[in-house]
Order: C-alpha cells, then structure tokens, then sequence
C-alpha cells in the first residue's frame, strides 16, 4: 500500500512539473521529503530529473532511508548532498530544475549556483506544499486517528479543571496521554485560564485554576506523522452572564464557518464567514488571527483562512475552523475543529461537545 501511496505522489509531481516547463526539482524541506519518499529522519535532499529520482543523505541513515524510502535510488556518504550529486553526475548540464526558495538559505542557494552553474534553476513555491494540501485515503485515515485520541484525552482530563490544579499539570498529563495512545503531542498544549487566555498562543504557566475563569485548551495528537488540532474552552465553577454571551458569540461564527466551508469557496470567504458575525455583535477588535489552516505533516499548511488568502478549497482538504474572542485582563473564548472539505458541504471530525460546559 505505501508503495502505491508514494507511486502517485511522486506522479502528481512529475505532472506538476511537466505542467510548468520543468525537467525536474530539487527537494531540501523535509517535510515535503517525508512526503513525497516517506524518509523521516533530519538530514536529506531529495533530485528528481527525466534520468531518475534519487535520494541523498548521509551514513547516520543506512538502514533507516533503506527501510523508509519509496521510489528513489539512495546515495549516501559523508560528503555534501551538492557533492554527491555532482560526483555521481545525477545532474547533467542543461537542465532546467525547480528548487525550493522558500525554504533554502542564502548561503545554500549560493552553494547550488556554484555547484551547478550550467543548469537552470526556477524558484518555486507551494508546488509540493499544493500537492500536500489535498489528501490521499492514507492521510484522512491517520488524521481521523489522531482526532479520535484527541477527543479522547481531553475527556479524560476535565476532571483536573478544578481548583487544586495548574495549567502545567493539565498540559503535562495530556502529553503523557498523547504519548501513551498515539505517536505523541502534535504541538506543545496551551492551557490558558482566566486573564491567561487572552493569549492565543500562551504558554501554561502555574496558576491554580479559579472559579469563574473560562480555560483554554488547545491542545492535540499526533499520528502517523500528522496533526491533529482542538482547541475548547469551558469555565470553572459557574458562568456569568459576559461568559455566556461572549461564548454564544464565538460559538455561533464558528458554526458559520463550519457551514461556510467547502469546495470551490475561497478561503477568504469562509474567514469572513465568521469574522462579519463577530465584527456584527461588536467584538471585532478581540479577534485578532485567522479563521483556521490546513493540517497535515506540519500543524499549520496551506491554504489558510484569512482576509488575505483567494485560495479555493479542494475536496480533501483538512482544515481548522477556529475563531476567539480575546479579552486583555479578562480572558479569551476560541472553538476550534478540525474539517474535512467535501464537495457540498465540510465533515467535522471532532466529536467532543461544542456547547458551553461549566465545570463545578
């Protein structure tokens, strides 16, 4: 079945490729790496040509590229990956070969032209990170694994959202927990409460969960090396009237977006989907960040939805809906699930409620 799998990946590319005038691309993120020849170890390049598709690393890797990599010849020795490439001739002269700006330092883009001035090299962007984008059977399968722990594990952690425990605690046991079920954290938790949550990305801290506080829990599983992503907020002890309507708020642009998104909509639609709601009950300035993002090998991955993105979704493509409302000194609200896009509509694949839980 792999072999399939990395058969058409590689395929889709050669299309691609052949689509833009190009002879070939020269891979060094190793994400797109993992992706496209299945390699997950730190140290890679990867050519493809109209020769072949080889894989180049170095002697810490024999036997793990043996095992892991699909569909290209592997060259590997303590020298370079330009070195090995140039001394084994894998790239004549004359051809002309994508290579990936934006993920290439200075001083490796120097390197290249230097190693191979007689080929024609195009800055290319997002080909991979495009391709990627749109889910094989493998993937949606490993993704719905990994939201399945997640939901899992944030049930069993509620009894901890009392007085008496810290936002360290909580986010520690979810990482054991993540680690226990599945490959491990797909990103390191927030558990934010009280003011704390008005801090979208804040780091867990030591402070006792309070009655009255809504707490923010982002927090997900990684499986078979993708990401999944939640992200609740429910509240200790009782809801106050600000805390009700602050949530029905964030609630309701989420189910907006969730309504909003799927194939042929622009991602800037769907953000405005939830953004025109929580601009209209006059809360816009407390939402500060993008309505979600693609999931996949890395946590954030194309497309996104932002004001700015006129991508178009594609079926298949997996994305987070995840409008809040931030509130300096007061605290934050954010609902956030991961969306498989369709043909007419999304499917949600987070199954844990949605509907304010107070936590007594």
């Amino acid at each position: 079945m792999q072999n399939t799998i990395y058969t058409t990946r590689q395929g889709n590319l050669k299309n691609v490729l052949a689509e833009k005038g190009l002879d070939g691309m020269l891979i060094t993120n190793l994400t797109n790496i993992r992706y496209i020849s299945g390699f997950t170890g730190s140290a890679a390049s990867c050519l493809v040509t109209p020769a072949g598709q080889y894989f180049i690393t170095d002697g810490r890797y024999i036997e793990q590229s043996k095992a892991q990599v699909k569909g290209f010849e592997r060259y590997i020795d303590m020298s370079s990956h330009f070195s090995q490439i140039r001394k084994n001739n894998l790239n004549p002269n004359g051809f002309k070969l994508a290579f990936e700006g934006d993920h290439m330092s200075f001083a490796q883009y120097g390197n290249m032209i230097e190693a191979f001035p007689n080929t024609k090299w195009e800055n290319s962007s997002m080909i991979l990170e495009d391709l990627a984008a749109v889910k094989d059977e493998h993937e949606l399968s490993c993704l719905r694994t990994a939201v399945e722990v997640t939901d899992k594990v944030y049930e069993e952690i509620l009894p901890m959202l009392c007085p008496g425990f810290t936002e360290k605690q909580v986010a520690n046991t979810m990482v054991s927990k993540y680690r226990e079920y599945a490959e491990g954290e797909a990103y390191s938790p927030i558990v934010a409460t009280g003011p704390n949550g008005a801090l979208p990305h804040a780091i867990p801290t030591d402070r006792e969960f309070q009655n009255g506080d809504f707490i923010v829990i982002d927090a997900a599983a990684k499986y078979g090396g993708y990401h999944a992503d939640m992200t609740r907020t429910p509240v200790v002890g009782e809801a106050s009237e600000k805390h009700e309507e602050v949530y029905a708020i964030v609630k309701e642009a989420q189910q907006r977006g969730c309504n909003t998104a799927k194939s042929g909509v622009a991602c800037n639609v769907v953000d405005a989907s939830t953004r025109d709601y929580i601009n209209e009950m006059g809360y816009g300035e407390y939402y500060t960040h993008g309505t979600g993002h693609g999931l996949g090998l890395e946590i954030h991955t194309s497309p996104r939805f932002s004001p700015q993105s006129k991508a178009i979704l594609e079926v298949n493509n997996v994305m987070t809906i995840e409008p809040g409302i931030y509130i300096a000194g007061w605290g934050g609200v954010r609902i956030e699930d991961d969306v498989i896009i369709n043909e007419d509509d999304c499917e949600i694949l987070n199954k844990t409620t949605k509907d304010l839980v107070i936590l007594n």
